[in-house]
């Protein structure tokens, strides 16, 4: 699969909230530093996402605020 989207991290799965129609994902891609991504709940079951599975988080939007 080819994505124009060049924020392309990688993590292990932590942990998987799941609701009855969205579900967070906690994905750990580095010692302490997590990203939570909400998704709906059958993305989880048809990827076959659960804790302890590499996967990749991608990141693409056209706002990224930052504050300091």
């Amino acid at each position: 699969m080819t994505l124009s989207a060049r924020n392309l991290i990688k993590g292990i799965v932590k942990e998987v909230k799941k609701g009855q129609v969205m579900a967070e994902a906690i994905v750990e891609i580095a010692p302490g530093v997590e990203i939570t991504s909400a998704i709906t709940t059958n993305s989880v079951e048809k990827l076959g996402i659960a804790a302890g599975k590499e996967v990749t988080v991608v990141i693409k939007a056209t706002s990224v605020m930052l504050d300091a």
